[in-house]
C-alpha cells in the first residue's frame, strides 16, 4: 500500500467554481510490497474490496449522551428507511419500510420491545417477487403494510410495485420465506393496507382516485374494498371512505397511507395527509364499520411539525405516514416517517423511521403531537433497557466480508446482480466485476450499496484492483438517484494509476478532481469523510494516514431538497467498463 502523499502541486477553480486539487504523485518506500498488498495477485479486471468499514459522527449524539440504559434515540431506524408499517403477534414486533428499486426489497425488522429491532431479512429477497427491470430509483415498491390475522394464523405484507400494481405476499412464518405475489387488479392507486376484522371479515384499503373528476391538483381519496381470506381476491364494490382529506372545502392534498384499526369496538380510520414534504401530516376519523361513515377528529392533524419555526435546534420536519400498535403490556405507540435536515437544506438521509407513545384525547382519539409539541429525539419505555449493541447515536459497522453472503445491510439496483459480484473468489473479500453499465442507466450495474446512518461520517475501503486499461474504474459511490451521484474512484491512465473524483448532475458528468498515484503494488485505501454539508474525499498510504484528493465537495447535490425524490442517499462499492475512455455518460 502507498508510504505517504507528497506535494500538492496546486489548486484551482473549475469552471462549475468547485475546488479541484490537482495531487502529487503518492510516493512509496523502496519495499518491493507496498503496505497493505493483499496475499494474492488480483485476477486482471475484477475490484477486490477488502472490507468496508464506517463510523457515525454526529454532533448531536456526542453533545447528547443518553442519561440512562433506558432511554432510547429517535430515530429508531436512522438512515432511510421511510414509510414504516409495524404489526405484533404476542410477544413478537414486525416492522417493514419501502425499498422502491432497490433489490431485495422491503426489509423487516423485528423487536420484542419496540426500542431494540434487529433486521431478519427481506420480505422481497427473489426475482420472482420482484421484478424492476426499467424502473428508476424512486419508482419501484412503496409503502409496504405488514398485518397478522389471527382468523388464519397468517403474517401479510401488501404493497404496490408503482409500474406493475398492487399485490401482497403472505407466510406462517415472518422470519421467511414469504409466497410469490398475488397481484389485486381491483385495487388500484397506491398505499394498500390490510384491516383483519374481530369477526373473521377483511378489508383492503388504498389511496386511490375521488369518485368523479379530480376537483384539483392532489385532490385523492381513501377507498376500501372487502376481501377475501379464503379465496385470496377481493370482492365486492370499492367504495370511498374519505374524499380529499379531513375538510374538502380547504383543498387538502394526497390523502395516503391508510390504516383501520378496532378498538374498543370503535373502528378509527389513519392516514396521511398533505404530501411527504415539510407539510405532511398524520390526520385521524372514527366510523361505525369498516366500509361504513367516518368523521374525522376535531383536533387533527394528529401528528405534524410544519407549522414549527424551521430555524428551531435540531429540527425534524416532514412527520407523517404513521402506523399505530398496542403492546402486550396495553399501552399504545407508533411508528412513522420523519426527516432531520440541516439548515432546511441538506436532507441526505431521506425519511427515517421515529417511534413515539401514543396520547388518548378525553374525547377518545389518539394522537402524538398537539400544539407546539415537537417530536423528541431522547425518549424513554419504561421497563426497557436498550441494548449496547443497537444501532443508535454514532454506531461503527465493519465488513470484512468474511461470510459466504452479503449482511442484510447490502443491497443491488433493481436484480439480485449475482453475476456481478462475488465472496467466494478471494476469501475475505467482495469481488466485483466492471461492465459496461452505468449507474445513470435503468440496468443493474455493477453496484452494492447501502444506507449512510449520519449526516457526519467516515466510510473506508481497501481497494484491489488491475484494470486492464483506461475504460475500468472501481471505487465508492454516493448515490442518490441516475442523475445525483460522486463517485470516488482509481483507474489507470497512460500505465500509472489515478485516483478521481467523478460529479453526475442532471445535465453532464464532470471530473472534480484526478490525483496520479505513485505506486508498485495494487492496493488502494479510499475515505469519504461526510461533515453533514460536504465530503471530503481521500486516499490512505496504507499505514492510517490520509491526503485530501478534494476536500469541501457540496453535499446537497445529493439532497432531496435538490434532487427531489423518495430515498436518501446510499454509498457503496461500484465498478464499471466504459465504452470509451471519454464515454462516461450512456443516458
Amino acid at each position: 500500500m502507498k508510504n505517504r502523499i507528497t506535494d500538492i502541486l496546486s489548486c484551482c477553480k473549475s469552471a462549475s467554481g468547485i475546488l479541484v486539487l490537482l495531487l502529487g504523485p503518492v510516493m512509496l518506500s523502496s519495499a518491493q510490497t507496498a503496505p497493505g498488498e493483499p496475499p494474492f495477485t488480483p485476477e486482471k479486471s475484477v475490484a477486490y474490496f477488502d472490507y468496508f468499514h464506517y463510523a457515525g459522527k454526529d454532533a448531536y449524539y456526542e453533545a447528547h449522551a443518553l442519561p440512562g440504559p433506558e432511554y432510547f434515540y429517535n430515530p429508531v431506524l436512522p438512515g432511510w428507511y421511510s414509510d414504516p408499517s409495524i404489526c405484533t403477534n404476542g410477544d413478537d414486533y414486525f416492522l417493514v419500510t419501502s425499498t422502491f428499486s432497490y433489490f431485495p426489497g422491503v426489509p423487516i425488522f423485528h423487536s420484542r420491545d419496540l426500542v431494540n429491532w434487529k433486521q431478519i431479512g427481506h420480505v422481497l429477497d427473489r426475482p420472482s417477487q420482484l421484478e424492476l427491470s426499467g424502473q428508476r430509483i424512486s419508482e419501484g415498491i412503496f409503502a409496504p403494510a405488514i398485518s397478522y390475522n389471527p382468523y388464519n394464523q397468517t403474517y401479510y405484507m401488501i404493497t404496490t410495485n408503482i409500474r406493475k400494481g398492487n399485490f401482497y405476499v403472505k407466510t406462517k412464518d415472518p422470519f421467511g420465506p414469504w409466497s410469490d405475489p398475488i397481484w389485486l387488479p381491483d385495487v388500484k392507486g397506491i398505499d394498500p393496507s390490510f384491516f383483519f376484522d374481530d369477526d373473521g371479515r377483511a378489508y383492503i384499503l388504498n389511496n386511490d382516485a375521488p369518485d368523479g373528476p379530480p376537483l384539483y391538483e392532489g385532490h385523492r381519496a381513501i377507498r376500501v374494498i372487502e376481501f377475501d381470506v379464503d379465496a385470496d381476491r377481493t370482492i365486492g364494490e370499492n367504495n370511498m371512505l374519505v374524499n380529499g382529506g379531513v375538510n374538502l372545502a380547504e383543498k387538502p392534498i394526497w390523502i395516503e397511507g391508510p390504516h383501520i384499526y378496532k378498538i374498543k369496538g370503535q373502528y378509527y380510520l389513519m392516514a396521511a395527509e398533505g404530501g411527504t414534504s415539510v407539510q405532511h401530516s398524520e390526520v385521524i376519523f372514527k366510523g361505525d364499520a369498516p366500509m361504513g361513515t367516518f368523521s374525522p377528529w376535531g383536533g387533527n392533524p394528529i401528528l405534524t411539525q410544519r407549522h414549527l419555526d424551521p430555524k428551531r435546534p435540531n429540527p425534524i420536519t416532514s412527520a407523517g405516514h404513521a402506523d399505530l400498535i398496542q403492546t402486550k403490556e396495553g399501552d399504545w405507540w407508533a411508528v412513522f416517517l420523519a426527516c432531520r435536515p440541516i439548515d432546511g437544506q441538506f436532507e441526505n438521509l431521506g425519511r427515517e423511521t421515529f417511534l413515539m407513545p401514543v396520547t388518548w384525547s378525553e374525547d377518545g382519539f389518539p394522537y402524538l403531537t398537539q400544539g407546539e409539541d415537537i417530536i423528541p429525539m431522547v425518549l424513554k419505555r419504561d421497563g426497557v433497557t436498550r441494548d449496547p449493541d443497537s444501532r443508535l447515536g454514532n454506531f461503527p459497522i465493519a465488513d470484512d466480508f468474511m461470510s459466504s453472503k452479503l449482511s442484510h445491510d447490502w443491497f443491488t439496483l433493481r436484480t439480485p446482480a449475482s453475476e456481478l459480484y462475488a465472496l467466494d473468489r478471494q476469501r475475505g473479500y467482495l469481488a466485483l466485476t466492471p461492465v459496461p453499465v452505468s449507474v445513470r442507466e435503468l440496468k443493474t450495474p455493477a453496484f452494492v450499496g447501502r444506507r449512510v446512518h449520519h449526516h457526519s461520517y467516515e466510510a473506508t475501503t481497501r481497494l484491489v484492483f488491475d484494470p486492464a486499461d483506461g475504460t475500468e474504474a472501481a471505487g465508492i459511490l454516493l448515490l442518490k438517484d441516475e442523475k445525483h451521484q460522486y463517485f470516488f474512484g482509481i483507474r489507470r491512465d497512460d500505465g500509472h494509476f489515478v485516483a478521481f473524483l467523478e460529479k453526475t448532475g442532471p445535465d453532464e458528468v464532470e471530473i472534480l478532481a484526478e490525483q496520479p498515484l505513485a505506486t508498485t503494488g495494487s492496493a488502494f485505501d479510499l475515505k469519504v469523510d461526510s461533515k453533514g454539508t460536504h465530503f471530503d474525499f481521500q486516499v490512505g498510504d496504507g499505514n492510517g494516514g490520509w491526503q485530501a484528493v478534494i476536500d469541501g465537495v457540496d453535499a446537497r447535490h445529493l439532497s432531496t431538497a435538490n434532487s427531489f425524490g423518495f430515498t436518501g442517499t446510499t454509498i457503496g462499492l461500484y465498478a464499471i467498463k466504459m465504452n470509451k475512455l471519454d464515454e462516461r455518460d450512456n443516458r
